[in-house]
């Protein structure tokens, strides 16, 4: 018997845009790598309009074997230079201050996620490791998040949940 399952595909890039569009202009509230450091979690926030009878929902995108993750800011050097003020990472008090206000804790996914139809690194990851391997380009009003990885998973999680806690006996 094997020790580890093996993996099996699951979504093609047609099904993973269209997880993507679901998002599409809703809330980013985090993103980064599992505790285990091999698959990359984006968790989002997604309302509709309460008129549709569909219940706000917090969702986590997780990309696994995530082979690369490259996160870079979509602000201008004129916005960060405004935005350096420690001030500007509590919402309350930076009400009144210019500059981005990082304390909302969110950014808008817009213009959203997009499956690159040909890519060069998901390619030869495949070839490397004989399994699909796909690329994202995932852009916020914050952030820029680029992922090659071979599956995506997508969940509802519960208010509370805490993606990373600090623990003694896990070393």
């Amino acid at each position: 018997m094997a020790r580890f399952a093996r993996h099996t595909p699951g979504m093609d890039h047609p099904a993973i845009q269209e997880a993507l569009d679901n998002v599409f202009d809703q809330a980013l509230i985090f993103h980064g790598f599992t505790d285990y450091m091999r698959d990359y979690d984006v968790f989002t926030y997604a309302v509709a309009d309460p008129r549709t009878g569909i219940q706000p929902s917090f969702d986590r995108y997780r990309f696994r074997y995530c082979v690369e993750a490259v996160t870079t800011t979509t602000l201008t050097a004129d916005s960060w230079r405004e935005s350096l003020d420690e001030r500007l990472t509590d919402h309350a008090v930076a009400a009144d201050l210019e500059g981005y206000v990082w304390g909302v804790k969110w950014q808008c996914l817009y213009p959203g996620g997009k499956v690159l139809a040909e890519s060069a690194k998901a390619d030869r990851w495949a070839k490397d490791l004989g399994i699909a391997f796909h690329e994202v380009v995932i852009e916020a009003n914050g952030h820029k998040i680029s992922l090659v990885f071979s599956d995506l998973e997508v969940t509802t999680v519960q208010p509370g949940h805490a993606p990373f806690v600090v623990t003694t006996g896990d070393m």
